[in-house]
């Protein structure tokens, strides 16, 4: 068994990428940076610094175009994903639209259909009226990827795995396909995945993309946004749009995430292991009609989550037997799962995609993804996992009497 994974969680994951803990802890935070040699990286609430001359400064001016406290944060996380830059932003959607402006009027965005309803509200209803035009393709079937590439298209973003449906695309597949045509860039939004299970620059990937508030920060404290990337170019115009733009996250917030990072190596493996025994709980159960988890042998794309990560978060949806009826009262009879919006903290949530995270999707669209009115969403945190079955067990019973699995 590889180091990180959790026991009985099937060989043949990739192994944890190496000095990763190291570098959480230490990447970026060097004490001598400090006058006062400090060893955790004080909070810089100044927003502006005395410079020397006129355009003579010690390499900050204003803090929306630099920051010491967010300068730790960017080299922290750059080193997690094995990149040269990284940029902090304000939201996971601020880091979107940064990168959308990227491009013109006129340029054509395929974006996977199935994705978190904030980024598909983004696509479908804001670039569009900026002149983008947006695509949406299965991209777990890589025929159709191919067959929606265009010469205008500028910018292919995937999730792997997707919100809330939980498939699994293959990254250097897509990185192939997207790169065979001239100026289009592939964008993996890794927020799931977080930087200890997934490295998309690694595997092809143009952009790795982070909604911070979920795994890399941890602790449900924190709304921001991460991107990492290698081309000196297109870090460029991004660092230059970070400040034009002006969506930077507070001092505050980057001090917290960058403490979040410290803990990432050692939370995602409880992550991973407090899923892994709820996924096959639920599997087991008969008041569940299907599960839908990354990690188990029974998901379409097991091969390839073995072939591109180290393990697996905590991220499970699936399918309780009856009607929305049965949904609701689930989710209204669970006690240590909070019903809530957003994931990837230390505590655990659920909720009901089709009427909260992914409401926007017009209903179509959701009823042709399997975003269902059955389909409930989990975040497993880092409870002890006899509690998180039995508190589901029970929501389970209540939700779905004995009567009802009988007949």
């Amino acid at each position: 068994m590889e180091q990180g994974q959790p026991e009985g969680s099937g060989a043949g994951f990739l192994a944890p990428f190496r000095h990763f803990a190291t570098q959480a802890v230490h990447a970026g935070q060097e004490p001598e940076q400090w006058r006062s040699l400090a060893v955790v990286p004080p909070i810089s609430l100044s927003t502006t610094f005395k410079q020397a001359a006129p355009g003579k400064h010690s390499g900050f001016e204003y803090s929306r175009c630099g920051n010491p406290t967010r300068d730790c944060l960017e080299k922290a996380v750059a080193a997690l994903d094995g990149a040269k830059y990284c940029l902090a932003y304000a939201s996971g959607l601020a880091a979107t639209l940064n990168i959308a402006h990227l491009l013109k009027a006129g340029d054509t965005v395929i974006c996977t259909d199935d994705v978190y309803g904030g980024t598909n509200r983004y696509f479908r209803n804001i670039a569009t009226q900026m002149g983008l035009k947006a695509v949406f393709v299965d991209c777990t079937k890589l025929e159709c990827l191919e067959a929606a590439m265009t010469p205008q298209t500028k910018l292919v973003w995937i999730e792997t795995p997707t919100n809330p449906m939980m498939k699994v695309i293959d990254i250097e597949a897509c990185a192939k396909i997207v790169h065979k045509h001239k100026g289009a860039i592939l964008a993996v939004d890794n927020t799931f995945m977080s930087a200890y299970f997934q490295r998309p620059l690694a595997l092809g990937a143009d952009i790795c993309m982070y909604s911070a508030t979920k795994y890399m920060n941890g602790h449900s404290d924190v709304v921001m946004g991460l991107v990492s990337l290698n081309d000196d170019a297109v870090h460029e115009k991004l660092r230059f749009l970070q400040y034009a733009i002006g969506a930077v996250p507070s001092p505050f917030d980057c001090y917290l995430c960058n403490r979040g990072l410290k803990t990432l190596p050692i939370r995602m493996k409880q992550h991973f292991q407090n899923a892994l025994a709820v996924a096959r709980f639920l599997e087991s159960d008969p008041r569940v009609e299907k599960v839908l988890f990354p990690g188990l042998p029974s998901h379409p794309q097991y091969e390839v989550v073995k072939r591109q990560c180290t393990g697996c978060p905590g991220m499970i949806s699936f399918y309780i037997k009856g009607n929305l009826e049965n949904a609701s009262t689930f989710l209204k009879s669970i006690k240590l799962f909070a019903l809530a919006e957003s994931l990837g903290g230390y505590e655990s949530l659920a909720e009901h995609p089709a009427i909260m995270t992914h409401a926007s999707v017009p209903k179509a669209d959701r009823e042709a993804l399997g975003i269902t009115d059955t389909l409930i969403r989990m975040s497993i945190g880092l409870e002890d996992p006899e509690d998180l079955l039995e508190d589901l067990a029970q929501a389970l019973k209540a939700a779905v009497p004995d009567y009802k699995i009988r007949n």
